[in-house]
Formats: C-alpha cells, sequence, structure tokens
C-alpha cells in the first residue's frame, strides 16, 4: 500500500478504513437479498424505486447573482516558495484574526510564546472552513450589509508531532505517554468554532475583541443530539444516558451556510482523537455490532490515538477518550463516545444562547462539508456532502419538509433547522461507465441495506450512526476522497473537490474507475508518488435536486504544467493555473466565481499552497477519453471517462499563493463580492518539535513576518482581501 501524499499529521487526515469490495450494483441487489431470503418476486420493484426512473433533462440558470463576472481581469501570480501571502497586483491581503486572539472579555493579550492559557476564549488553531453572516448598523440580522458581520470558522486540529501540539506548549510539549493535563486542557480548548464580529475601517478590517457576539464553542461545549439517532443505544455515555446529549464538537473543517442563516459545520477526522484498548475486541465480542462499527470507522482495537489525551490524568475530561468497554455498561463508560461525533454540526451565529445541534439524519462519516442546492418554494431541501477519506462516498439529503419562503428569516433559526434537517432521506451516489449515476437510498426501506450480511440494520437510528456500512451495502462508488462541494449559482451543477488517492491502483482493491480515472507516477524531489497524486474536480448534474438520477464529468484534473497531456494533465494546465490537491470550493454568490483552494503534500517542492478563480463551464462541455494501463499480468486495462474542456488563462487562474508549510482553506465574502476572507492555516507545519525554541528553524514564521502580532511562532489565520481600487474581487 502507497502511504498518504501530504504532511506530518496524515497518520490520522487519510483515514483508510473501506475494505468493501463493492460490486456492481445489479450484482448486490442480488447477492444481498437471496442470503436473507427477502423480498421474493419483489426485486424489480425495488430497484426501480431505488433508482429512479427519469430521464435528465438541462438544468434551468438559476440566476440571482448581484455582480457577475464572466471575466477574470487580473493577473495571475507565479507559484512561490516564499514565507508570505501573495496575491495579484492591485490587490491588497491583510490579517484580521489569528490563532490565540482574545475573543472574550478579560483575555490577556496573546503572547506567543507557549505560556498561553484560556484557549476557551481565544481564537482557536488551524482555521478552516467560514461563512460570513451579516450585521446591520445597529447590530441585527441583515442578508445585505457589508461593512460589518460575523465570521463563523472551524478549528480543526493542532500542528502536532508525536502527540503534542508543540507551538502551543512553552517547551514543545510531552511527547511520551502519560500526557500531563495543564497540556491536553490547551489543546481541548483549541479546537472547535469561532464567532468573531468584523469590521471594515475606511480602506482596512478589524475583528472586535468585546463584541457582544464573539463566542467558542470547544471539545467541551454542550451539544443537542437531533435527527433519528437521538435516543439511541448507541450514544449511550456516562455523560448522558439518554442520549439526547453530548460534549462538543472535533475536528471541524468544512462548512455551509443553510438558507434560513445559519452555520454548518463538519465533523471530518475524529476518529483519531479516541483510543481502544487491544483486548478491546474480545470483551465486547468480536462479532458485535459496535466491534464492526469501531472497525468501520478506523478505531481497530489498540490502535495509538492522535494526542494521547485519555492519559492526561482521571478526570471526566480525559477519560471520555478510552473508547473502550471497560465498565459493565454503556451507562458506565465511554464505549460510544466516538458515535457522538461524526456528524453535521448547527449553530446559529446570532445566538450564543443556545447550544449547537448535530444533524444526525444527515450521516455520520469523515464530513468534509456540507452544500445546498438552492431552495425552491414548495421543494425539499437538498444537502451535498463528501465524506473525506480514501475510498470513501459522495451523499445527498433531501428533506421531508418543503421549503417555505418565509423561512429564509425565521424567529428561532435553530428550530428552523429541526424542520428540514432531522427529518428525511439520505442517499449515496453510484457513478456508472457512461457518464450517468444514481443516488441509492440509505434507510430501512430500502431492503438491500436492511439486508446487508456485514451488519443487520434494525433502524434508521443505525443508518444515521453507521452510514458507511449503509453505504458499503448497496455499492455505493469509492471515490478519491471526496472533500468540500458546491453549487454553482449559474446552472445548479455541483461540484466536488477529491484532492488525492494514494490508494489508488490499475487493478486491485482500488483500481482505476470512470470517475477515478487516473494512475500515475510523480517525483517530488527523488521520492516517487503513486496513485492519483495531484486529485480532480468531478461535476454533477440533475434535472432537479430531488431526482434519483445525474450525469456527471470531471471538470478539472489537477496536474503540474509539465506533465503527460495524453495521462496526466488532461486539463492543459499552464504555469498560470496549474494546481495540485484541490480541496476547498466555494462559489461566489455575488460574482458566481468559483474559488479553488489546495492542500498540497505533492507539489511542494515547487510551489507552497494556492487558491485560484475559476469560470466554468457546464457539464459535457468537454468529451469522453480514453487511458489505457497496464495490469500487473502484463494485460490492457481501458478507462473511458469524461473530462471537462480544456483549460486556460480565461477559465482559471491562480490568485493567491500562501506561506510555507500552509494549507489554504475556507473562503467567505461579504455580500457585494467587494471583500473576500480567506483562512490560512497551519504555516510552518513541517517544523520539528524539538525545534521550538529556535524561531530560527522554524519552516514559517508567518504572520508575525507580515507585522501582525506578538512572537515568532506561526499561527493559523484569517485574512481579509480587497482591491486596491475597491472593485469586485476577481474582476
Amino acid at each position: 500500500m502507497n502511504q498518504p501524499i501530504g504532511k506530518p499529521s496524515d497518520r490520522f487526515n487519510n483515514e483508510d478504513s473501506n475494505r468493501s469490495s463493492n460490486p456492481h450494483f445489479d450484482d448486490v441487489v442480488g447477492v444481498r437479498l437471496s442470503r436473507r431470503g427477502m423480498l421474493r418476486g419483489g426485486v424489480a420493484a425495488t430497484t426501480s424505486a431505488v433508482l429512479g426512473t427519469a430521464a435528465l433533462s438541462g438544468c434551468a440558470s438559476m440566476g440571482g447573482m448581484a455582480n457577475r463576472i464572466d471575466t477574470l481581469g487580473f493577473a495571475p501570480v507565479p507559484r512561490s516558495l516564499a514565507d508570505t501571502v501573495i496575491v495579484p497586483a492591485g490587490y491588497k491581503a491583510q490579517v484580521i484574526v489569528a490563532l490565540g486572539d482574545p475573543l472574550l472579555p478579560g483575555t490577556a493579550a496573546f503572547k506567543n510564546d507557549g505560556t498561553d492559557i484560556d484557549f476557551d476564549k481565544r481564537s482557536g488553531d488551524h482555521h478552516d472552513g467560514m461563512e460570513w453572516f451579516s450585521l446591520d448598523a445597529s447590530g441585527k440580522a441583515s442578508a445585505t450589509y457589508n461593512s460589518r458581520g460575523l465570521i463563523a470558522m472551524n478549528h480543526e486540529a493542532t500542528t502536532d508531532e508525536k502527540l503534542s501540539s508543540f507551538f502551543i506548549h512553552a517547551d514543545g510539549g510531552t511527547s511520551t505517554l502519560p500526557r500531563k493535563g495543564d497540556e491536553v486542557d490547551k489543546e481541548l480548548m483549541i479546537h472547535g468554532l469561532s464567532v468573531v464580529e468584523v469590521q471594515s475601517q475606511g480602506s482596512s478590517w478589524a475583528y472586535k475583541a468585546d463584541s457582544q457576539f464573539n463566542q467558542r464553542v470547544t471539545t467541551m461545549s454542550d451539544a443537542v443530539i437531533m435527527g433519528p439517532a437521538r435516543g439511541s443505544p448507541h450514544l449511550v455515555t456516562r455523560f448522558n444516558q439518554d442520549a439526547t446529549r453530548s460534549r462538543g464538537t472535533l475536528n471541524n473543517c468544512g462548512t455551509g451556510k443553510t438558507p434560513w442563516g445559519t452555520f454548518a459545520s463538519g465533523e471530518e477526522n475524529w476518529f483519531g482523537y479516541f483510543s481502544r484498548p487491544a483486548n478491546d475486541n474480545d470483551r465486547r465480542g468480536r462479532t458485535d455490532k459496535s466491534v464492526v462499527g469501531l472497525n468501520r470507522y478506523g478505531r481497530a482495537a489498540g490502535a495509538p490515538s492522535r494526542h494521547g489525551w485519555e492519559t492526561g490524568g482521571t478526570a471526566d475530561r480525559y477519560v471520555r477518550w478510552n473508547n473502550g468497554a471497560s465498565a459493565a455498561s454503556a451507562r458506565e463508560d465511554y464505549r460510544n463516545e466516538m458515535n457522538t461525533f461524526g456528524y453535521i454540526v448547527e449553530l446559529d451565529p446570532y445566538d450564543k444562547n443556545q447550544p449547537v445541534h448535530k444533524r444526525t439524519a444527515l450521516g455520520r462519516m469523515g464530513h468534509e462539508n456540507v452544500t445546498f442546492a438552492i431552495p425552491v418554494a414548495g421543494q425539499p431541501i437538498v444537502a451535498y456532502m463528501g465524506d473525506d477519506a480514501r475510498g470513501e462516498y459522495i451523499y445527498k439529503f433531501v428533506s421531508d419538509a418543503k421549503w417555505e419562503s418565509q423561512d429564509a428569516n425565521p424567529a428561532n433559526r435553530l428550530a428552523t433547522g429541526s424542520k428540514y434537517l432531522d427529518r428525511g432521506t439520505l442517499f449515496v451516489a453510484k457513478f456508472r461507465d457512461d457518464g450517468a449515476g444514481e443516488w441509492i437510498e440509505l434507510s430501512m426501506k430500502n431492503p438491500i441495506v436492511a439486508a446487508n450480511p456485514d451488519f443487520e440494520f434494525t433502524s434508521d437510528a443505525e443508518v444515521a450512526i453507521f452510514t458507511r456500512l449503509a453505504a458499503d451495502a448497496v455499492g455505493a462508488t469509492r471515490m478519491d476522497r471526496p472533500e468540500w462541494g458546491g453549487v454553482n449559482p449559474r446552472n445548479g451543477e455541483i461540484y466536488f473537490t477529491l484532492t488525492n488517492n494514494s490508494n489508488r491502483t490499475v487493478d486491485g482493491e482500488v483500481s482505476t474507475d470512470a470517475a477515478n480515472p487516473r494512475f500515475y507516477s510523480d517525483m517530488r524531489g527523488t521520492r516517487q508518488q503513486l496513485g492519483n497524486v495531484n486529485g480532480h474536480i468531478l461535476r454533477l448534474a440533475e434535472a432537479k435536486p430531488t431526482d434519483a438520477r445525474f450525469k456527471w464529468d470531471i471538470y478539472l484534473f489537477g496536474a503540474e504544467a509539465g506533465a503527460d497531456k495524453a495521462m496526466v494533465n488532461l486539463s492543459n494546465l499552464s504555469d498560470a493555473n496549474d494546481l495540485s490537491s484541490p480541496d476547498g470550493l466555494v462559489f461566489s454568490p455575488a460574482t458566481g466565481i468559483c474559488w479553488i483552494q489546495t492542500d498540497d503534500g505533492a507539489y511542494t517542492d515547487q510551489t507552497n499552497s494556492m487558491m485560484l478563480a475559476a469560470l466554468p463551464g457546464k457539464l459535457g462541455d468537454g468529451g469522453k477519453r480514453t487511458l489505457a494501463y497496464k495490469r500487473s499480468d502484463g494485460s490492457e486495462k481501458r478507462v473511458d471517462t469524461h473530462i471537462g474542456k480544456p483549460q486556460s488563462e480565461a477559465t482559471l487562474k491562480r490568485f493567491l499563493v500562501g506561506p510555507k508549510g500552509a494549507e489554504i482553506t475556507g473562503w467567505c465574502e461579504t455580500p457585494d463580492g467587494r471583500a473576500i476572507f480567506v483562512n490560512i492555516q497551519h504555516p510552518g507545519e513541517n517544523t520539528k518539535m524539538a525545534d521550538v525554541r529556535d524561531p530560527g528553524k522554524y519552516e514559517s514564521q508567518w504572520p508575525a513576518n507580515a507585522g501582525y502580532g506578538a512572537g515568532r511562532r506561526p499561527r493559523s489565520a484569517t485574512i481579509v482581501i480587497t482591491r486596491n481600487d475597491g472593485g469586485l474581487i476577481g474582476s
């Protein structure tokens, strides 16, 4: 097996537990049902209901963009290895809030020397996905105000090596077990969510440290379980024995903004924070449902945890990270604690008095983000999601409730969230070789799910909690790390970044297929990298969002400009727009530009991670392509795929390159499209823990070297980008 492509934390960020063979869907129907003897004589009717019969037609234009841009007017920035943020000529980038900045009253200024505490009152680490929420001059919620607003953002993780989040500890922290309790306490508080008020001040922006709206949600904050999993015995813990509440949110990555004006956050690679004793399978019973679920979600017995938080002491805040069955029942230990993570989490940024709600109807997985189809009165709310791990799946949720336009500005936003997100149907994607695909229902109504011989589902609560196992059962298509999804406001088409996959091969467990067609060698210095090294971006189109069928093609292939155009650089990328490992992807509601961000470990010998601006076309603007490979036995394998039109500077340009070691992630804008906010995550990530006291050995000293803040330790931060002439970004 090839090692994950990327960075020091890849051991946990590239979870790899999917061992399903996932044969053709028609084979799954026959095998699953015959094993259980179900629905004799009823398979044809069931298959028709699952797949649907409607033919796909063209999507209607969405329109509605206030300042639509049809020409990218800036000069592309070059690739760069400099320790700075580079934007086009005529633009300005300014840091406005960074790791450790005070958000709540009584918090001391950040020293940035490892002695700071009270991280539950400061901006957290690894700024990631974020969304903009306007405030008018009087401080009330607004849909249109441009100079004042709230940014709700995720704090995904920490920069760590050998267990410790070393930059936040004076001496780098402990690298062996047990961990010190005071170190763990910092790390528990540095994860989660922030809400930060920002305001323009003439030609610049600043965050408001004393805003009444500022808030933090951490791993210890109150959370409410909503949807079908509420009350499930699989969520019972010592902390909450009726399974209606839990504590905190963890490893929050991408985001979405709901049609009713709340913040939706994805809990992504949470599995690695938990520990399970080596004898735990025997204690539970090796065929017990809980063991099957734990293994499928990447938590094998005896596997080490990311930080060793469970060793910080005997207090409950440490013990909860031990996922072993240590007591007589789930009411007395934390064997189910991991099951309380992995959901879409909803927060009302305007109301800090309400706890976050975990929306279990949208499934449990390594959620990257959630993106919503444009709502239509009288039609269900539709949401799209990716499960960010090698070989995982793409999902869709369709609400039971039909959209009512008055809900765009409700009195109680989280109650409105319950109306649309707690009851509905979850689907998983199956991609066909001919450029078509199906959304397959994941519920007890689908007999294939109910008949799963590997995990006998007994309720929709179990489907919500063990979603991956349900998706395995129906033969969903294994994808190359589905990350951010976005809906094109011009035509309603859905885009998903597939960042990379070092497991992709020509034949074997995860062989090339139409929707994941590339296997190749890419050199990073003297090291060979194999698989789908640079990733790609998938594009889907539906006649309407509730349809069971879709069409697809590959909008963009990541590649180096000089790579083979017959097998690797299939999108004709040049020095102005080549990229590797697309991750963040957001469409501007104001201008329609598609912003693409990278989290790259493959091309970083040539350039730091970047952000590009794109003007996508539409599905079908390219054509069919056949790629020919040699199998391990010497025979030829031909893969037919479907690709978008070649790129040029007119349609795709590099807009930003970040500092050393950083990922570019998270994007939002003011409603007029004249200021955008971007997150610079984990600069200096490849610094060694042993060098934490020597700034001269840091991989990066950003943003201190840009004149922001105390100390020289690198910090994740949010920047705002404006044009010097006040014009639209990207025009």
